[in-house]
């Protein structure tokens, strides 16, 4: 083994033990949208707060940067470490990367933050609960005050905003953000408008009271078809849906039941899992470094959207399963042709919740969090306004009024969460998508016949390969051109959006 390797081994021990605390910080996390009990909220959040500490303090210590600078030069990036192979030297670049980010968050800031947090989690569900804004609104201005702070710790050169959307989609900047939106928002409010003014889908069918046994029964069937394996895997029931892996043999999700609606857990199951099979699919023996990773939040989004959409929302995949829904529910759906059921599922109308939103309109709920978020963080839109702003947004973008402030800027968690950031990775996530299918769809040109028989694991196979291996060796734009040849671009998202509801709506 050569000097090198052994400092890099070393450094991969040290971050190893990060890691470990990471993933226990994630099953706290987990324990307490699951099962925890709702006067363990208080301790909770201190138990959050110390590990957050710990965790700072391994990845920010003087022995990890000891580690460091002997394998990369901290200040300008460049590689010391001779003769590793270039995996390794990427997973240095991002091992400098991370320890610059957190070294610019003083611990104390770090502590503070993940109470905080935790406590604005319980708060925010609360404030759904009951309809009342006023209930989470001081929380949420806390985690706005301290979001603007941690930009400011870490820098940027054009816009707060960038610092925060750099955490979950690196290299990207809010200027990027703001064109790709600008661009893609044209062509999708053009195609909502057509479908307006056509013949509405009929999917009366999939709304009436559901047995949720039996939802659950339906769901397992799906998990178990695409891989998610049950001894590395869990399926439970929390208000806001949500991933959580601390390890490649530990990747747990959840889901919620619509009151009306037979779809809506299924959609979260395929959407879930994408996101599961990903941290399943990472490879384990680089737990600890970069390599055992997910590239991006956007990337992570591709994956969960591509389950969800591209396979859960096509043709080929209801003629498996409409014969499940029949068995499991007799007399519900026993008239109903698949063509019919394929129509509703993809039903395009426009809705209050981004969850439970159509493949059209869904980019455009993502455009209004991206626009309000970065306007809170450049203190353009103030708290107090938030309402008023979403609800007018709404209007503008999608033609609604939500009628209570639970089905608007009170549906989702993220920014209880300290999220702020994150939501732009979802379309980003469905562009990614659609850009890998392509190279997919080549390679498997009968994928719609595999798929009808309920033949799933070529896909996560197909995946595995393509994106799950690399971990954080490559860049979500790298790996678009590894798989593609083409560099990044939304005309493979509107292209699909356009031929497959021009098809259903029967557009000119």
């Amino acid at each position: 083994m050569t000097a090198a390797e052994k400092d890099y081994q070393k450094i991969l021990k040290h971050s190893h033990h990060a890691r470990v605390l990471i993933g226990i910080s994630h099953l706290l996390d987990w324990d307490q949208e699951t099962y925890m009990p709702s006067s363990g909220a208080a301790i909770r959040a201190i138990q959050l707060e110390t590990l957050a500490g710990l965790i700072h303090d391994q990845k920010t210590g003087k022995k990890f940067k000891s580690l460091l600078e002997k394998l990369i030069d901290i200040p300008t990036g460049k590689i010391i470490a001779e003769g590793l192979p270039s995996a390794k030297e990427a997973a240095l670049r991002e091992w400098r990367r991370d320890y610059l980010q957190e070294i610019a968050l003083p611990k104390k800031f770090v502590k503070e933050f993940a109470k905080l947090s935790s406590q604005a989690v319980l708060a925010w569900r609360e404030a759904k609960k009951e309809n009342s804004f006023t209930k989470f609104s001081p929380f949420l201005e806390k985690i706005i005050a301290m979001s603007k702070k941690k930009a400011d710790y870490i820098g940027y050169k054009d816009h707060p905003y960038d610092a925060l959307l750099d955490h979950y989609e690196p290299n990207t900047t809010t200027k990027e953000v703001t064109a790709i939106f600008s661009d893609l928002k044209k062509p999708i409010v053009k195609l909502l408008q057509n479908i307006s003014n056509a013949k509405q889908v009929d999917d009366h069918f999939l709304h009436g009271n559901f047995s949720h046994d039996k939802q659950l029964e339906i769901a397992h069937v799906i998990l178990k078809d695409m891989g998610y394996s049950p001894e590395r895997g869990r399926l439970d029931i929390s208000a806001h849906p949500f991933s959580s892996a601390s390890h490649p043999s530990d990747s747990r999700i959840t889901t919620r039941f619509h009151k009306t609606s037979i779809i809506s857990c299924i959609s979260v199951i395929l959407h879930e899992a994408g996101h599961a099979l990903y941290e399943m699919g990472l490879p384990a023996e680089h737990y600890g470094s970069p390599l055992g990773d997910a590239i991006s939040l956007g990337m992570h989004e591709s994956q969960s959207r591509w389950w969800e959409t591209r396979i859960g929302q096509s043709k080929a995949f209801w003629k498996h399963y409409l014969p499940l829904l029949k068995e499991k529910f007799k007399g519900v759906f026993d008239k109903i042709e698949l063509g019919a059921f394929y129509k509703a599922v993809n039903k395009v109308e426009p809705s209050y919740i981004r969850v439970d939103a159509d493949e059209v309109t869904y980019p455009l709920h993502v455009i209004l969090r991206f626009e309000i978020e970065k306007a809170l963080i450049e203190g353009s839109l103030k708290v107090r306004d938030l309402p008023d702003a979403w609800n007018a947004k709404m209007q503008s973008l999608l033609g609604i009024t939500p009628r209570n402030n639970a089905e608007g800027c009170l549906q989702d968690i993220h920014w209880a969460m300290g999220g702020f950031g994150y939501f732009p990775t979802y379309t980003l996530g469905n562009i990614y998508a659609s850009q890998l299918f392509e190279p997919f769809a080549k390679k498997h040109p009968e994928w719609e016949k595999r798929v009808s028989e309920g033949d799933l694991g070529f896909i996560n196979d197909w995946l595995g390969k393509t994106v799950h291996q690399y971990g954080k060796q490559f860049t979500s734009h790298e790996i678009l051109k590894l798989a593609t040849g083409k560099d990044f671009s939304i005309n493979p998202y509107v292209s699909y959006l356009e031929e497959k509801y021009k098809e259903i709506y029967e557009l000119n």
